[in-house]
């Protein structure tokens, strides 16, 4: 795909992001759109925020760990996002729906890094030694992508379907957790909604977590300390309404809650 094609798409996308309206998937458009050209549109997106918002970067994503979405996708790999700073919010703050547009719900395991990590070659033990804590998250994604009929290159191009990100005050190092065992409920409006274990998310979120410092090192991209890395989903996604109130619990880690004002 061709430069201009490239600032197109990241236009499009990120009017669509700002002004809260979907646009019919990238690949219907160009059947022949490749995942390094909805990257260079996910990158064009990003730059506008950075330029245009005056936001900061403040971590990454991880999206399509789990085996499931993988084969609705079509891929056997997952992708990454960008997450910059109006996204976050904290434990108990109203998540504000006007700005967004179909948000669902997942939890996760959010790494916060004290050190750098420069791919590729990693180990997980190398993660492990980078990490400062771990926290329990809610991230709510969220796809410009009329009715989420998306496939790999649609979710990449629209920054990894992210929305914003709610983390536990609450912090443990993760040499003190069960990552793989460690047992995830998520309650909307009191009802279990949601429920899984660390392995869901490629096996282990250490695993994921290499995957993602050796992808970016591999195009240059250095994982900096203080950055904070959204893991992936525990379980499944949960959709939200206006008025509906959620609670995540991972065990050994932490709560948070959320209310969808």
């Amino acid at each position: 795909m061709d430069a201009a094609k490239i600032e197109h798409y990241g236009d499009e996308l990120y009017r669509a992001l700002r002004e809260r309206f979907t646009v019919a998937p990238l690949t219907e458009r160009e059947p022949e759109i490749t995942v390094d050209d909805a990257y260079r549109i996910q990158l064009a997106i990003v730059a506008r925020k950075l330029a245009r918002e005056g936001v900061r970067h403040v971590g990454k994503k991880i999206g399509v760990t789990s085996e499931v979405v993988q084969k609705a996708l079509g891929v056997d790999q997952p992708d990454f996002g960008h997450l910059t700073s109006e996204m976050w919010l904290r434990d108990g703050d109203s998540v504000p729906t006007d700005r967004l547009l179909q948000p669902r719900a997942e939890g996760e395991i959010a790494f916060v890094l004290k050190r750098d990590l420069r791919g590729p070659g990693l180990t997980e033990a190398d993660v492990l030694a980078a990490t400062d804590c771990v926290k329990a998250c809610f991230e709510i994604v969220d796809s410009r992508i009329r009715d989420w009929k998306i496939k790999i290159q649609d979710t990449i191009a629209d920054n990894a379907s992210s929305g914003m990100l709610v983390v536990s005050d609450g912090a443990v190092l993760p040499a003190n957790v069960d990552l793989l065992g460690c047992r995830m409920r998520l309650e909307k409006n009191g009802a279990v909604v949601g429920t899984g274990t660390g392995a869901a998310t490629m096996g282990s979120p250490l695993r994921a977590m290499t995957w993602l410092a050796d992808t970016l090192g591999e195009l240059g991209i250095v994982l900096r300390a203080g950055e904070i890395v959204l893991s992936g989903s525990l379980g499944p996604l949960v959709p939200a309404l206006h008025g509906d109130r959620m609670r995540l619990a991972i065990e050994g880690i932490g709560e948070c809650a959320v209310h969808f004002g």
